[in-house]
């Protein structure tokens, strides 16, 4: 009893995003105090395309709306890596500057990083708009089905700064280790957008039924209602970091400070992010509309069972970071070690989830059976490398909390580009497997990643780096 009333007295601590001194004091509480809003945070973050495509899914002309979404959401990664780059420079330069105890250091880090997102995105933003159904086509949809959803990219793609802002400003409230404001903001957007998909998509009153559309309006919408949420907090002068819209006024030397770390973070996950559009368009020219669509719902299953694994895994960047500016090495490293055991644990459990229950998951979101067909296999297949996917996860933020963005760039430049990409093909058309060999190539690839990002992270070249 006295245990069960500890565990809840820390969850609630844990959601009132209290500050604490995570460089001081029991390591698995720190662990657990940042991992429960971090896995709360990307569980609603994966939250936001899972409603889509369950409204989208039972429209007229499913498959076609399925199949835009599910492409359109391969496109949106490169804006997730983009952000989560740019998240990751910033939460590692906030993070070191709160161990070394100079919040308005941190401060100025974080807009520096704001102003750098508003730029890039206004370029984006334009691009996608202008070239919304040439992408969907470029991603092997149908002429059909890029007619059907080019407004749903359009809108999406203009934008992409919400989605910027909404990682980036979660990522400067991590580094300063208030994790329960970057939860609470992304359930404030996602509770907009659940009420809103319906409202947009079927209609409601004066409303009329916008169809795939509403569901681009709806997400749209309500991440910049969580966006409005984040800003009012950056602003009000109550948490660790010290801000100043005066903080927007372009700094150089801070600017290539957080370019160069946020550069190779980018590129990281970008290569991760076109190995997976380059996998989304050879199931789409190999699987055909269903085959598409199956894999897309696949994805996005796979996605909100990762996502709060993502959470966790940040939990390790947080600590890395302050604890490297504390000059507590020996600590960074124990708590990397502690956040991949319990992630370990949980992505055990999903893993179990997704082999059993895969036709239940998938039947939630789509009445098509061929569709349902090849998504079940996808789930079953790719869940089997979940426990390294949870590893690999921890040991990615342990070097960018640490500032080295360049060894995870390397290791996934090698291992998405010249061994993912070149088997899945391999499988895929000269196996003649089809979409089947696009579904095995992603767990071997996956593994094979975490075990050498394992190797290096023992070697410790993560220790030495200043930010």
């Amino acid at each position: 009893m006295g245990k069960l009333r500890t565990l809840i007295s820390v969850i609630k601590q844990s959601l009132r995003g209290e500050e604490v001194d995570y460089t001081k004091g029991s390591m698995r509480l720190s662990v657990v105090l940042l991992a429960i809003p971090m896995m709360l945070e990307m569980m609603m973050e994966s939250v936001f395309a899972l409603v889509d495509l369950y409204f989208v899914g039972h429209l007229k002309d499913s498959s076609f709306a399925i199949q835009t979404v599910g492409l359109t959401e391969s496109l949106l990664t490169i804006i997730y890596s983009l952000a989560i780059g740019i998240s990751m420079a910033a939460t590692a330069v906030v993070a070191r500057r709160i161990g070394e105890k100079d919040p308005v250091a941190a401060g100025k880090a974080g807009m520096q990083a704001i102003l750098i997102a508003i730029v890039i995105n206004t370029v984006i933003s334009v691009l996608g708009v202008y070239f919304g159904t040439d992408l969907l086509l470029l991603m092997g949809a149908s002429p059909e089905a890029a007619a059907h959803g080019t407004p749903f990219i359009q809108i999406m793609m203009g934008g992409s700064l919400v989605i910027m802002l909404l990682f980036l400003i979660n990522g400067i409230f991590r580094g300063a280790g208030n994790a329960a404001i970057a939860m609470k903001s992304l359930w404030i957007a996602n509770l907009s957008n659940i009420i809103l998909c319906p409202i947009f998509i079927n209609g409601f009153g004066p409303i009329p039924a916008f169809g795939l559309t509403g569901a681009a309006m709806a997400t749209t919408l309500g991440r910049s209602i969580g966006v409005a949420y984040q800003l009012f907090h950056l602003f009000n002068g109550k948490n660790m970091l010290k801000i100043s819209l005066a903080y927007l006024k372009p700094v150089p030397e801070l600017i290539l400070s957080i370019v160069k770390i946020a550069s190779p973070a980018v590129l990281q996950f970008v290569i991760a992010s076109c190995s997976w559009i380059f996998l989304a368009q050879l199931v789409a020219t190999t699987g055909g509309d269903h085959g598409s669509a199956g894999y897309q719902t696949a994805m996005r299953l796979m996605m909100f069972f990762l996502l709060p694994a993502w959470g966790m895994s940040n939990a390790a960047a947080t600590l890395v970071g302050q604890n490297l500016g504390a000059n507590e090495v020996q600590r960074a490293e124990d708590s990397v070690l502690k956040t991949a055991k319990y992630n370990v644990i949980y992505m055990g459990f999903v893993m179990l989830i997704s082999l059993l229950g895969a036709e239940v998951l998938v039947a939630f979101f789509t009445n098509d059976v061929q569709v349902q067909a090849y998504a079940v296999k996808a789930v079953r297949i790719i869940s089997l490398g979940y426990v390294f996917y949870g590893i690999g996860m921890v040991l990615i933020n342990a070097f960018n909390g640490a500032g080295d963005t360049w060894t995870p760039t390397k290791v996934n430049l090698v291992g998405f580009w010249f061994f993912q990409i070149p088997l899945a093909y391999f499988l895929a058309k000269t196996m003649e497997l089809g979409p089947l060999g696009v579904f095995i190539a992603i767990p071997v690839a996956e593994s094979t990643i975490t075990i050498v990002s394992f190797v290096l992270f023992k070697r410790g070249k993560w220790k030495t780096i200043k930010v």
